[in-house]
């Protein structure tokens, strides 16, 4: 079948599907940290399934270091798998890693929301959520992987819509705290509410996954061979490309991936490629983009030492009442978010610094402030610094430049690192910039314990 003759996507189901999945993918991680205050009342006390959704007024103390664990464990999978992707995409069946995965998360967030239920002493309940943290992001990191192995053969507005529901994933799972604690049920039964919605999520990801073999335009693009499929993406990746820095790239190593690839109407503008030494593409590669590569992982180091390890400990300074109640949730994960997708979206209006100012690593430093003010806001749980910025409107100013900053600068790097390449360097290069925003991720979790041990 011609390509001028592939079938239309009837009602856009299959947009409509790919968007499900990208909103399914992110949705563990996000329901995990907007859920912090729930899992430190748990452990808070023996015996005890009364956590609540929302912080108090004093904040509930961080028990077992929950906030940075919670971090780490997500974001160490990341990395493992980043380095494991070619020797699983070769020897396990795309439709196992995916529908497998989609199944083991669903079953570890039914065994969650279960666990809302049962009584159990904070140290079993501990290790229990920890595991389940771990093995949850573990599956994640395999579905993106293999989701985007699947988006290469499809038009490029497909991984476009992929990205969104992946963008959004963060949002809703902020929407769904602040409905569950605005509902006026028990502690317990919002809770409950609340890990059941991402189960239904993602049992309407499987179900959105499944559809596909009985969509005649999935079928067309899906079951072409890797040949196929090779060609059709020297004209859709371009098309990604332009995408990606109109709506920015959400952060996960598995999309940066997709930035990295063809712009044919940026090959003029680069030099004349040169023959390379065997054996050390790698390394002439890494020499091209080390700096754009550093600032990526200073970015996420930044945005992860305190997000949300200490930012989840910071409650309102007025008195008890409905704003205190929801100051956390709104002020911290919402409004990160939302701010964090506008950073992202800005990068389709400008792109500053370009790819040879010094002004780019001089930005990334300075968000380095950023922890300190964080850590001297107001946050009752601390032994050793101060607090200099009690008032409510601190935390949310700096907020909003810090979740603007995060999203404009990842989608930066990832749309300059690109034209820092020669074109048939550019697998090269993705494959490293993956590589180092999935260290960035995990450097910022495991430096989260240094400075919560600071305050």
């Amino acid at each position: 079948m011609a390509r001028g003759d592939a079938p239309q996507d009837s009602y856009h189901l299959v947009g409509i599907s790919f968007f499900t999945l990208g909103l399914g993918t992110l949705l563990p991680w996000n329901f995990f940290i907007t859920a912090i205050p729930y899992f430190q009342g748990r452990l808070a006390g023996a015996n005890s399934t009364a956590g609540t959704l929302s912080t108090n007024h004093t904040g509930p103390a961080d028990a077992f270091n929950f906030n940075n664990w919670v971090t780490l464990l997500s974001q160490l999978p990341l990395l493992l798998f980043t380095l494991l992707n070619s020797f699983l995409y070769q020897h396990i069946p795309e439709a196992v890693r995916i529908l497998g995965s989609l199944l083991a998360i669903l079953l570890l967030f039914t065994l969650t929301a279960v666990l809302v239920k049962v009584d159990m002493s904070p140290g079993p309940f501990f290790s229990i959520t920890m595991a389940s943290i771990w093995f949850i992001n573990s599956f994640s990191a395999v579905l993106q992987g293999s989701l985007f192995g699947q988006l290469g053969t499809l038009p490029s507005t497909y991984s476009t819509l992929f990205l969104s529901g992946q963008g959004l994933a963060g949002i809703f799972a902020a929407l769904a705290m602040l409905l569950s604690m605005a509902s006026g049920m028990d502690a317990q039964t919002s809770a409950l509410g609340y890990f059941i919605t991402p189960c239904v999520g993602i049992l309407m990801s499987i179900m959105c996954y499944l559809s596909l073999s009985h969509l005649e335009f999935a079928r067309y693009y899906l079951a072409k061979k890797p040949s196929q499929a090779q060609a059709h993406e020297l004209e859709t990746k371009a098309e990604l490309l332009q995408a990606d820095e109109k709506n920015g790239i959400p952060n996960s190593p598995q999309k940066a991936a997709l930035t990295l690839d063809l712009d044919p109407e940026k090959e003029l503008e680069m030099e004349p490629e040169e023959p390379q030494k065997p054996g050390k593409p790698v390394l002439v590669v890494f020499q091209k983009i080390w700096l754009t590569a550093l600032c990526l992982v200073l970015v996420f180091t930044v945005t992860l030492s305190v997000f949300p390890a200490i930012t989840a400990m910071v409650t309102s300074s007025t008195s008890p009442g409905k704003w205190s109640q929801f100051f956390n949730p709104i002020c911290c994960f919402l409004l990160f978010n939302v701010m964090d997708w506008l950073g992202r979206s800005l990068t389709s209006y400008f792109l500053w610094p370009d790819k040879n100012s010094r002004l780019l690593p001089l930005l990334v430093c300075l968000r380095f402030l950023f922890v300190p003010l964080f850590m001297l806001c107001h946050v009752p749980e601390r032994s050793r610094l101060p607090i200099l910025f009690p008032q409510d409107a601190y935390f949310i100013t700096f907020m909003l430049l810090f979740a603007v900053s995060n999203g404009y600068l990842v989608s930066l790097t990832m749309c300059l690192a690109p034209r820092q390449v020669l074109l048939h360097e550019r697998e090269v290069a993705g494959a490293l910039m993956t590589f180092f925003l999935a260290l960035g991720l995990s450097c910022g979790a495991s430096l989260s314990f240094l400075f919560k041990a600071l305050l």
